[in-house]
């Protein structure tokens, strides 16, 4: 039985104060029986090691570089990540690859680099609306996924994949349990093919997962957590999401 992760990603939100109070509202809410980390900015994520410490919460980055070092302005390797204690970080969010236009290889290079530090990738794949009506969901996750398979080999089974339909993404919008459950259902098997370790990988859902949704979403064999967006802003919300999947 695979223990559910619920992953909180802050995207670009938050202060000092606005940080200190969530996480006081985490800590006080918690803990669960499911795993649970946040992925805040850069800026912040220091402040959450220490707000976090002793506490049974993991933080992380939202992104990270596919280079070890140099000039390389404004971006951070995971060399660094690794050097704050991050336990996870965010490649190949859909924002990512839209407003920044990563490639699949590159996606695949920065989880590369994550895992040669000891920091776990959180790999997201996805389709937009588009592709899901034009049929083509599973052909555009495959192909996600490939690229990763393909460059990490034998240490695929050790990344966290995260299935968010970008058409589901900040938009009210949520994919029904079924429709997740059988994307998921889908990277499994492709990842059934590249490692024995397949059956014991947690694939996450995201996509406005929120309290009313997340148990339905969670009671899916293939789902093993959320990416929680909006909904991880709000202690009282993120609390009731990870109760939910535990």
């Amino acid at each position: 039985m695979r223990k559910k992760l619920v992953v909180g990603n802050w995207k670009m939100h938050g202060s000092r104060a606005a940080n200190a109070l969530l996480l006081t509202g985490l800590k006080e809410a918690g803990p669960w029986n499911a795993d649970v980390a946040v992925c805040v900015p850069f800026p912040y994520i220091t402040e959450t090691a220490l707000a976090l410490t002793g506490q049974a919460v993991a933080f992380g980055a939202q992104d990270c570089s596919a280079h070890e070092q140099g000039a390389y302005t404004g971006e951070v390797s995971s060399a660094m990540l690794a050097d704050i204690g991050c336990r996870y970080v965010i490649v190949g969010h859909s924002e990512r690859r839209a407003y920044h236009h990563e490639s699949d290889q590159l996606v695949a290079d920065k989880a590369k680099a994550a895992l040669a530090h000891g920091v776990t990738p959180i790999v997201c794949v996805g389709e937009t609306l588009a592709e899901r009506e034009a049929g083509q969901t599973e052909a555009v996750v495959k192909r996600q996924l490939a690229a990763v398979i393909h460059t990490l080999t034998h240490c695929i089974g050790e990344i966290v994949l995260a299935y968010e339909p970008v058409w589901a993404i900040g938009t009210g919008l949520t994919a029904s349990p079924e429709q997740a459950q059988a994307v998921h259902a889908v990277l499994r098997k492709q990842l059934a093919a590249a490692t024995q370790k397949a059956d014991a990988m947690r694939i996450l859902y995201g996509g406005s997962v929120k309290p009313d949704n997340a148990v339905q979403l969670f009671a899916q064999p293939d789902i093993d957590g959320g990416l929680i967006g909006g909904s991880a802003l709000k202690a009282a919300d993120f609390s009731a999401i990870c109760r939910a999947a535990g």
